[in-house]
């Protein structure tokens, strides 16, 4: 038995690098289409960009000139930004009132947290797009608002699994000391949250910078177009699309997340695990 312990871990890490290599390809592919003329890239998508299909930046520069590609890019930073600060400030707050009052009225908005992992978003969306209009939430600052409804579920869920873990000595502790309720959960409760809240930011961020469907149905498209939406703008009449500066405009949008994923994955599964194991 001991002996195949090696060649069995060997078969799983074989298994997983060449299903890590089937997740990577699909943006290793974006990235060469890039650089290549778009005829080439209809005729032959898996080739290497070279001779007469190589044409260097050019996508680039016509995709940003395009698409307007860096106001896009500032509005999507903005709401990203400010979704995932207002989701993180009040679901955590939430998830603390929730665990720590623990009553019927908490019960029940905990409950509806849950329902609101359930609820198809496509059941909403129509409504959604009604209100938005007349609400005013057709602004960057209004589809912060509509992403804390929508994204509350998960980190509410994940909070108080957290939470649950905190021993109320600590919290009695600073409060003896004279610490005020604000002052407790932010010097006592959030340090202790900080793997969950890292890894909650990391999915919220991931969720909104590639999301496409809720600026589409929200914002005011003669104003404002985020990243995603304003990609859409590179489909030309009868169904043409300039398919290299498509190319060139997605490798652009998912560097930035890429890095923000690189720097902080190692907080995910230590996030996750933490708000699910208490719950």
């Amino acid at each position: 038995m001991n002996a195949e312990k090696p060649k069995h871990g060997l078969l799983w890490t074989i298994f997983f690098s060449m299903l890590s290599l089937a997740w990577v390809f699909p943006i290793f592919l974006v990235i060469i289409n890039s650089f290549k003329n778009k005829a080439y890239i209809s005729d032959n998508a898996f080739s290497f960009p070279t001779g007469d299909a190589m044409v260097g930046f050019d996508n680039y520069v016509r995709g940003v000139e395009t698409t307007n590609f860096f106001a896009s890019f500032g509005w999507t930073l903005l709401i990203t930004v400010g979704s995932v600060v207002l989701i993180l400030l009040c679901t955590s707050m939430c998830a603390w009132w929730i665990v720590r009052v623990n009553n019927w009225a908490a019960k029940l908005l905990y409950t509806l947290f849950l329902f609101n992992m359930i609820v198809p978003f496509q059941m909403l969306m129509f409504t959604l797009s009604w209100l938005a209009d007349r609400l005013g939430f057709n602004t960057p600052w209004g589809l912060c608002i509509v992403y804390l409804g929508f994204g509350a579920g998960l980190a509410v869920f994940i909070f108080t699994g957290v939470v649950k873990g905190i021993p109320e000595s600590l919290e009695e502790s600073a409060m003896i000391d004279g610490a005020s309720v604000p002052r407790i959960f932010f010097q006592v409760v959030v340090p202790i949250m900080k793997p969950s809240i890292i890894s909650v930011a990391i999915l919220e961020a991931m969720w909104v910078w590639n999301d496409y469907l809720l600026p589409y149905l929200t914002l005011d498209l003669n104003k404002y177009k985020t990243i995603s939406v304003a990609i859409q703008y590179l489909k030309g009449g009868y169904g043409s699309v300039d398919m290299g500066a498509m190319m060139a405009c997605l490798v652009m949008a998912i560097i930035p997340i890429i890095i923000f994923y690189v720097i902080c994955q190692k907080y995910i599964v230590k996030g996750v695990m933490a708000g699910a194991v208490k719950g």
